[in-house]
């Protein structure tokens, strides 16, 4: 039976994930994941910038984010470059406000036994998802706390980052790496009222990857997982709004796994 106070209470609790008032910069935000993390943020009431080196793929996000009310601002940005990161921020700030939220979630893999791989795939790979991660938080971080302080990072981890696989030891190092920097990070940038959290995801359905998942070898993987299906990008939502928003202000440092069980098994 509802009454008044359950009414008060379900207004508060949406106020503890409301992000009315944020600005959010996504990398990788031109499809996958990174689409699905702005339009939840966007619903949540944060302005988006949406960050990727190909900005024509960006327009039609920004598009659907404006359909629904939200307000989102397409950026070029090159995680690995320094200065094409102080150039996004910068353009994103001119035109959304001050960024708060910072979600890393540009990263590549490559797929090669680990003696055919190149020096030069390894360090695409690392310069990507862990120096490009570290670069970006730098920078937001160091404009946050210039602001006065406040704010939250989300990097996008994996669970290949806590357990092993072969032919993606590049992207599995970074993971694991990316992982430690957000402990790291978390420790130091608290001083600010910064906080640092990951999402360690295990295998999502997403364009890129629908057909290996649906055919024999994602028939074989899917027996490994406890829940018995792949992740919906959906089902990262609540996840990324809880480290997002006031709901996780007491949370930093850590890295929230969601593989449907996958981890607790050997891959």
């Amino acid at each position: 039976m509802s009454g008044p106070d359950t009414a008060s209470g379900g207004a508060a609790v949406a106020e503890l994930f409301s992000l009315d008032g944020r600005v959010a910069i996504v990398t990788g935000a031109s499809g996958g994941l990174g689409r699905r993390f702005a339009q939840t943020l966007a619903k949540a009431g944060a302005k988006v910038a949406l960050a990727a080196r190909h900005t024509e793929r960006l327009s039609g996000l920004a598009a659907e984010i404006e359909a629904f009310g939200g307000q989102a601002l397409p950026v070029a940005l090159d995680v690995t470059d320094p200065a094409a990161i102080a150039r996004a921020i910068a353009a994103a700030e001119a035109g959304l406000g001050p960024i708060s939220i910072l979600v890393n979630n540009a990263g590549i893999v490559v797929d090669k036994p680990l003696l055919e791989t190149e020096e030069a795939d390894w360090d695409r790979v690392l310069d990507t998802n862990l120096k490009g991660a570290w670069l970006m938080a730098r920078e937001v971080a160091g404009r946050i706390a210039k602001a006065g302080g406040g704010g939250r990072i989300i990097n996008i981890a994996s669970i290949l980052g806590q357990t092993a696989a072969g032919r993606v030891h590049g992207y599995a190092a970074s993971k694991a790496a990316l992982i430690h920097l957000t402990r790291t990070m978390a420790v130091e940038l608290a001083r600010y009222g910064i906080r640092v959290n990951a999402i360690a995801p295990g295998y999502v359905e997403t364009d890129l990857n629908r057909d290996f998942l649906a055919g024999p070898a994602g028939e074989s993987l899917v027996k490994r997982v406890p829940l018995r299906r792949f992740a919906r990008p959906e089902d990262l939502d609540a996840v990324l709004l809880l480290l997002a928003s006031e709901a996780g202000s007491y949370m930093t440092g850590s890295t929230v796994t969601v593989d449907g069980g996958l981890g607790l098994s050997a891959l």
